[in-house]
């Protein structure tokens, strides 16, 4: 006896948007009986992870900063999944923006209330992750290495090469040797969008950013071909789109993406460059793109449920003692169970008698 797969011949939309909520129900319930496992009571567990962030000001902005980096990483990562192409670098891409971003507001210190400064800091961010995403773009294209290597190396050297700015060329001289940058100019900072709070406006950039991806991958040719190289590559062919130039297209947003989450990270809540500017959104992305199913609007609000396990993950360590290891592992499990929820969405199991060829047996 075997299970197959078969694809459903009519997809219901009430089951498409009935399957998240019941894999995160699902993920609860599993993280529920984890926590009882450790001696703490599940209700305070939910309380502490679900409800306490938002019922204070301060959580609600933390979960927008923290929601902001990964919703546009994942916007841009998005193109390059649905064209069937693993940028898994993403987190290289954004210390790559930052660092680059981070030296025009170094290169300026000083100079005053220059206008230009800040827009200047966002293109050179933008052009950074994507000029940081065409070297694996360009070796899948010409020499056929496999983008996932490559991408997810060059994350360490992009690590290794802001560590070292920092702690050399771009150090404070009047830093104390501390590893760190002078602090950026009000100029180029991102302008605080509430007085005297930490809400600034690379949430509204975020949310700009995943309005364009959707119009883009919704209503242009351009996102046609995205969908068409993704699905069938060699109707693609047919259609006369060209795969390489589609892979370098989409590494070069999902880049420049990820350069402007760095920059905004580094311009905003940061304000100076520093060793590590990433908690790991770069990766972190890769999750919340799969579970927002690739569609930016998805993708929106997928990054605000990781944010709030993120914060409530935080507040759990601190008042109920559970490791932080915990929230991470629900992140994972809750992506699993997204994954199985599609697949049961889309297909329905039939048992086949017999052995594994589907002959029955004597």
């Amino acid at each position: 006896m075997r299970l197959d797969l078969v694809p459903r011949t009519r997809r219901s939309a009430v089951l498409d948007i009935l399957s998240p909520a019941l894999a995160f129900v699902a993920a609860v319930i599993v993280g529920g009986l984890a926590v009882a496992a450790l001696g703490v009571s599940p209700g305070a567990a939910f309380v502490t992870y679900f409800v306490a962030p938002l019922s204070e000001v301060w959580s609600l902005q933390e979960i927008a900063l923290k929601a902001a980096p990964l919703a546009l990483i994942a916007s841009g990562l998005a193109f390059c999944y649905r064209a069937n192409v693993w940028n898994i670098g993403a987190e290289g891409q954004f210390v790559a923006g930052g660092l680059a971003g981070g030296w025009v507001g170094v290169a300026t210190h000083g100079m005053g209330g220059l206008p230009w400064v800040l827009p200047a800091m966002l293109v050179a961010g933008t052009l950074a992750g994507a000029a940081y995403a065409m070297i694996p773009a360009v070796l899948k294209v010409r020499l056929h290495v496999s983008e996932i290597l490559t991408s997810l190396m060059l994350v360490y050297v992009a690590q290794l090469l802001l560590d070292y700015m920092v702690r050399g060329p771009l150090r404070d001289p009047a830093g104390y040797n501390f590893p760190q940058s002078v602090g950026f100019d009000a100029a180029a900072r991102l302008p605080y969008l509430m007085e005297g709070e930490t809400l600034h406006a690379g949430v509204l950039v975020a949310v700009l950013a995943v309005g364009l991806a959707t119009v883009v991958l919704a209503r242009t040719l351009f996102g046609f071909e995205v969908r068409v190289v993704g699905v069938s590559p060699r109707a693609a062919r047919f259609a006369g789109f060209s795969e390489a130039r589609l892979t370098l297209a989409v590494f070069a947003i999902s880049g420049g993406a990820a350069g402007l989450a760095g920059i905004v990270e580094v311009a905003g809540k940061i304000g100076q460059l520093q060793p590590e500017i990433s908690p790991g959104y770069g990766f972190t992305a890769i999750i919340v793109a799969f579970l927002g199913r690739l569609s930016p609007p998805g993708i929106l609000v997928a990054a605000l449920v990781i944010a709030l396990t993120t914060i409530g993950g935080e507040g759990a360590q601190i008042d109920l003692k559970l490791p932080l290891d915990l929230t991470r592992a629900f992140q994972g499990l809750l992506l699993g169970l997204v994954l199985g929820a599609d697949v049961f969405a889309g297909y329905h199991v039939r048992i086949v008698p017999g052995g594994p060829s589907g002959r029955t047996t004597s």
